[in-house]
């Protein structure tokens, strides 16, 4: 069968709010003043769900190298107990993509979204999403929950998916 093919898009919180939420500062009101006015605190990204069935928040730091943006992707995975966030360092972008499903991803939920070096964005607890695909080399903090019981299922889609990035 041919490839799907996905427009990605510049992430941005309306489009992306069905699979998680979208960090970027720029986006936000200025904060509350901290550290004796040194620092603003931007607040309300959305709740991290870390702890279910004996999880404990895990910080890491996935080392990527850049991909081709088109693909073609077929595996998906989803952690049904925990959200994972990914923050770039350094500005490296990456692109994601994903969908919603119950017992497997649905088709017509598939989406792909850039995100930008100065953003980062949580994947919500149960959401289908391909592993990490940069754009940049570069480093990746990722906070998601760790048990002694892995919480990740993988799917192979049909259909390969391949990525067009949204022309300018």
């Amino acid at each position: 069968m041919s490839p799907t093919t996905l427009i990605a898009r510049p992430i941005a919180a309306d489009a992306f709010a069905p699979y998680g939420w979208v960090v970027d500062p720029t986006a936000q009101a200025p904060g509350a003043p901290i550290n004796a006015g040194t620092s603003a605190r931007l607040d309300g990204f959305g709740a991290l769900a870390l702890t279910a069935d004996g999880g404990a928040p895990c910080l890491a730091v996935f080392r990527a190298r850049a991909q081709p943006a088109q693909g073609p992707w077929q595996v998906l995975e989803r952690h049904r107990l925990g959200t994972q966030t990914f923050v770039p360092l350094a500005g490296a972008r990456c692109l994601v993509v994903v969908a919603l499903g119950d017992d497997a991803p649905d088709p017509a939920t598939l989406a792909a979204f850039v995100v930008g070096g100065g953003q980062a964005f949580t994947l919500h607890a149960g959401t289908w999403h391909h592993g990490l695909i940069a754009l940049d080399d570069g480093d990746f903090v990722v906070v998601e929950r760790r048990a002694a019981t892995e919480d990740c299922e993988v799917v192979h889609l049909p259909v390969p998916v391949r990525v067009q990035l949204e022309s300018a």
